[in-house]
């Protein structure tokens, strides 16, 4: 454990397998104390338990979210406030992608209601002790697959017209105007936001499948891919670099600094797209 995070605390959604599970544990390595988002109880002890082992962190703990549930990440915002006084690093990390089309329990299509709204609305219940807690960073991971993807603002939950990767595009490129907005309002209060492509990680996104037969063809899609160590370093390094010490607004691919797709600087679209997030959410 370097020490370099020590007094710092991080809550990182998705972290019991993954990139988020080696987010998690680069940052209790750094010496942060690390909250885990789990949904699987089981799942969340061994991964703590791996995290205390592998680090050497006496602080790691995991709190248990449906973050696809709007109630759900209500509560999870709610046990984190009650239990945490500080929150320095916040990483959205928790996402999936459904080749079928899937409702969550609110009645939104799955993959914006998990990719995108649970970003939104944990981000919001949890900004007043980021900037009490500031400086402080908010890192969303977002994918390359928000090139050439927009919001489908005439039908958000593509109920007319459904394809797996329309869905996780305009996701994803939800990530990205969600960031930039996000800066934008963050602006002066010393809490940072920015957003990641990973890069081509095997990870078990493409498993959450109710055909198990397009599940296992997505999963073979990702064969080829960086382990989930190697492709969580680019959400470490927004998290943790002191060279990225009050940079915001910005886009990172596979560690570096690049330029998003030009739809996702659109001020009108991500405005837009924040008022619909705040009435899908409860927030307004």
């Amino acid at each position: 454990m370097s020490g370099h995070l020590v007094g710092k605390t991080a809550l990182v959604t998705g972290a019991t397998s993954g990139i988020g599970f080696h987010t998690a544990l680069g940052l209790a390595r750094e010496g942060a104390d690390v909250i885990l988002g789990a949904r699987d109880e089981v799942r969340a002890r061994r991964a703590v338990m791996a995290i205390k082992r592998e680090s050497e962190a006496p602080h790691v703990d995991y709190l248990m979210a449906d973050l696809s549930s709007m109630a759900g990440v209500r509560q999870f915002a709610e046990a984190y406030l009650d239990r945490h006084s500080r929150l320095n690093i916040l990483v959205n990390n928790v996402g999936a992608f459904f080749l079928t089309r899937r409702l969550s329990e609110d009645g939104f299509e799955m993959t914006f209601a998990l990719n995108h709204l649970s970003y939104f609305l944990l981000t919001e219940l949890l900004r007043d002790l980021l900037i009490a807690s500031a400086p402080a960073r908010i890192v969303n991971v977002s994918s390359e697959a928000h090139r050439g993807s927009r919001i489908h603002f005439d039908d958000p939950q593509l109920t007319r017209r459904y394809g797996g990767l329309t869905a996780y595009g305009q996701s994803k490129l939800a990530n990205v105007l969600f960031t930039y907005e996000l800066a934008h309002r963050l602006l002066d209060t010393g809490v940072t936001a920015n957003a990641l492509h990973p890069g081509f990680v095997r990870t078990g996104l493409g498993t959450k499948n109710v055909n198990p037969i397009l599940a296992a063809f997505v999963w073979l899609g990702f064969l080829g891919g960086m382990s989930p160590e190697n492709g969580a370093q680019t959400s470490l390094h927004l998290a943790s670099s002191p060279k990225l010490e009050g940079i915001t607004s910005k886009y990172f691919s596979t560690g570096k600094q690049v330029r998003s797709s030009r739809g996702s600087y659109n001020k009108a679209a991500a405005e837009r797209l924040w008022d619909l997030s705040e009435e899908l959410t409860g927030l307004r």
